[in-house]
């Protein structure tokens, strides 16, 4: 609970700062645990998985964007697969070849911890930075892919670890196997669960706990099975995404947005805090390395990672335009400055500090797990490289390149006075058709359709580059005004509360339709 606490004021200091809160936490966590008397914070590596990672890895599956996933998907399956495994490999043999004692399966299992970058992190790190959509598209796309990759290549390295024994052909039926099996739970899951949320519950209080429920059942029957609880996760999570608009209303879309925000927060928080609290623990049980060979092996290894991030993200940005004709004619080219960005942008964070904690403490004949804590310190090290070091550049980065947009498409702005035309458009249509002689008769009925009218003309005038930055000026205008009436009734019902002469249900009614309001209004 302290802890939480603390994860609350940082992220108001984060704001203050205008610092991504991911890396204040892991800073604030490292300041927390150099209290004297501080309490060591250990979490059991059995839980580690079971606890954090099926609710964030369905966040990312849930709020997906599959326009852009399906039009970047070369590129973000590329980065989430080709790179995982490259760096994985990549940095077996480096640490075998390094640090004395090490072996291929510790290799593969450090570099399946390290390769994926973390989406909350970059994300947090990019708000309220300009970048070309195609970049933010391609990280979170790749960061819904590369989790899943990282931690199979986890976990087949594991078990070569615990057992002592790695086949391949075992091992790639195996991973097929886990695979295919993990996504039909998936999707199975989800479909029993997309029937009963259509078709039974009807209401925001059971729907949102559904979707609360929903990652841990499927990642725990999967498991059970040993197949991937990870692919069911995804899969699961994507499937109900994609069908949300089937069984949410416009109540339960509202609560289950800000309840999973919550959860998302708290999770990732913690997490993040817990890298900070946990690297004095790992110091400490370094054992039989001294510090500066376990900060020279990670530091090399730092390096290792970022540089073949970088290589790989320019080899998968221009090797495809060079080999074929028909990826130059469809896409444009990305410049060199945008695979910059990307590259960059590959902070480790949540996934790769779950895997470390989940590496087992003994082997399965009791014998301590070899060189567990110096691959949890390369781990923590990493992290806190690319997440403090990267993460407070990358901003520095992108004003100094000055990058812009890469893709020719219409704004945000664009887009939204287009769809409110053609919806605009329909409703007249709709309102001549069924009630023409009402709106003769009753002048408020007519005003419904003249609402529409000015409406869309004002989103058609906003088609002229003249006047769409005067109506934006406009309609922030109406929108300071409207705030402040909103404010002004929010007023006027505290006294009317205070005044005890309403029910309070109505009171908690019209309460509820000011913050809607004001929820749209404030929307940026």
């Amino acid at each position: 609970m302290v802890l939480f606490f603390f994860m609350a004021m940082l992220f108001v200091l984060s704001q203050r700062l205008k610092i991504s809160y991911p890396i204040l936490l892991v800073i604030g966590g490292l300041v927390i645990s150099l209290i004297p008397g501080a309490p060591v914070i250990s979490v059991d590596p059995d839980i580690v998985f079971m606890v954090f990672l099926p609710p964030l890895l369905f966040e990312a599956a849930w709020y997906t964007n599959w326009g852009n996933f399906l039009k970047w998907r070369r590129s973000i399956f590329i980065m989430g697969f080709g790179l995982v495994f490259f760096t994985s490999l990549a940095i077996a043999y480096f640490s075998v070849s390094i640090i004395p004692g090490f072996t291929l399966a510790l290799g593969f299992l450090l570099g399946g911890i390290i390769s994926p970058p973390d989406a909350v992190a970059a994300s947090s790190v990019l708000k309220g930075v300009s970048i070309p959509k195609r970049g933010i598209a391609i990280l979170e796309g790749e960061s819904l892919v590369n989790d899943a990759a990282s931690l199979t290549v986890f976990r087949f390295a594991s078990i070569a670890i615990l057992t002592g024994q790695f086949v391949m052909s075992t091992a790639t039926t195996q991973f097929l196997m886990l695979s295919v099996m993990g996504v039909v739970v998936g999707l199975v899951i989800g479909h029993i669960l997309y029937i009963f949320l259509r078709y039974v519950a009807k209401s925001s209080s059971i729907s949102t706990p559904i979707t609360l429920i929903a990652p841990y059942l499927m990642y725990i029957v999967a498991e059970h099975f040993e197949w991937s609880g990870v692919l069911a996760v995804v899969s699961g999570g994507l499937f109900l995404s994609f069908r949300a608009g089937d069984y949410l209303n416009y109540h339960t879309r509202i609560q289950t947005k800000e309840v999973w925000a919550t959860v998302g927060f708290l999770l990732n928080g913690f997490v993040f805090i817990l890298i900070g609290l946990e690297l004095p623990v790992i110091i400490n049980g370094l054992g039989e390395y001294s510090m500066e060979e376990a900060i020279d092996y990670a530091l090399a290894i730092c390096v290792i990672v970022i540089v073949l991030r970088l290589i790989a993200v320019y080899l998968s940005a221009f090797v495809p335009r060079i080999l074929f004709k028909r990826v130059r004619i469809k896409e444009k080219s990305p410049g060199w400055k945008l695979p910059l960005v990307v590259g960059w942008a590959g902070m480790r964070g949540v996934v790769s500090l779950a895997s470390a904690l989940a590496i087992p403490l003994t082997l399965y004949d009791g014998t301590a797990f070899p060189h567990r804590n110096l691959i949890l310190f390369i781990t923590f090290v990493v992290i806190l490289v690319t997440l403090v070091f990267q993460g407070l550049t990358l901003p520095l980065l992108i004003k100094l390149i000055k990058i812009e947009e890469v893709d020719e498409q219409a704004s945000m702005e664009e887009q939204i006075d287009e769809i409110r035309v053609r919806l605009g458009k329909e409703s007249i249509a709709y309102l001549d058709k069924h009630y023409a002689k009402e709106m003769l008769e009753h002048e408020t009925i007519a005003r419904v359709k003249e609402q529409i009218i000015r409406s869309v003309n004002a989103s058609e005038r906003a088609k002229e580059e003249d006047t769409r930055a005067q109506l934006s000026a406009v309609r922030g205008l109406y929108n300071k005004i409207m705030l402040e009436l909103l404010a002004l009734r929010r007023d006027g019902l505290y006294k009317i509360k205070e005044s005890k002469a309403f029910d309070s249900d109505v009171i908690k009614e019209i309460e509820y339709s000011l913050d809607l309001e004001e929820s749209r209004l404030s929307r940026k």
